[in-house]
């Protein structure tokens, strides 16, 4: 059965990667449909056309201008989706940000705002808007992107860490809603990943970012799709609940300790 598969932030990133994936890895007879939305519309164009010249006519693409963050384009993109794209399968929630790293006593609020609306938000509205058919249908996966700062927290990371907790949690709380119904629920927590990510997380500083990746061999957006992929492709009755994966140039460190406070 040809699977619909709807990809949110799929401009960049980890959901232009999985585009790349699902398009190029689906069953010889079964055409592959996918959803890529996002708010850039001309690179959402540009990947359908790559994804299309690599795929021949085995892939059937739809584009849409989706804004997770704006109830109105939410309701306009599924009010406008094509009679063949209507039964969504998949669906991979990879729309999210982080903003800044300053202490909490620092922040720019707006820039909380703008995290919680998108990575919290605008992830349930989309979860909302499918979900009702994937019930009905009695079939589907849900896969959510998450973060190790979800789990581990680190200066800076505070709401974008929250947010990324909150995914897991609404992850779990889905699979318990859901039991009995055969539709699937993953949460995939990536660490340090190269992506666009942090250099939208310091707004366009190319040097910054670049600082964040340096002498280190990070996970690529080839890698978390390739695992996006896999979790969908297990067999229906097996669910990844979660799946944390860092670099293996990754890892914990000790606790901070300040040891001057006792001194002064």
């Amino acid at each position: 059965m040809t699977k619909v598969v709807l990809i949110t932030g799929a401009s960049s990133g980890f959901g232009a990667a999985a585009a790349r994936k699902f398009a190029q890895h689906h069953h010889p007879k079964e055409p592959c449909k996918l959803i890529l939305a996002a708010r850039s519309l001309d690179k959402l164009n540009a990947l359908a056309r790559e994804l299309q010249a690599s795929t021949s006519s085995q892939c059937h693409i739809h584009v849409a201008v989706l804004d997770v963050t704006k109830p109105e384009s939410v309701a306009a993109f599924f009010a406008t989706l094509p009679e063949e794209f209507q039964a969504i399968d998949v669906l991979i929630n990879s729309a999210g940000l982080a903003l800044g790293l300053e202490p909490a006593h620092k922040v720019y609020f707006s820039d909380w705002e703008t995290m919680i609306d998108t990575n919290i938000t605008g992830m349930l509205r989309v979860t909302r808007a499918v979900l009702p058919g994937m019930v009905e249908r009695n079939r589907g996966h849900i896969i959510n992107i998450g973060s190790t700062a979800g789990n581990w927290p680190y200066p800076g990371g505070n709401t974008y860490g929250g947010t990324k907790a909150f995914v897991q949690n609404f992850s779990r709380g889905l699979r318990a809603d859901l039991l009995g119904k055969r539709i699937r629920v993953t949460c995939i927590e990536p660490g340090m990943s190269e992506t666009n990510f942090s250099n939208v997380r310091f707004k366009g500083d190319d040097a910054k970012a670049d600082k964040v990746y340096e002498g280190t061999k990070p996970l690529s957006a080839e890698d978390v799709a390739d695992i996006i992929h896999w979790v969908n492709a297990m067999p229906a009755h097996v669910n990844i609940n979660t799946l944390e994966v860092m670099p293996t140039c990754q890892s914990w460190s000790a606790l901070a300790v300040n040891r001057t406070m006792e001194s002064e």
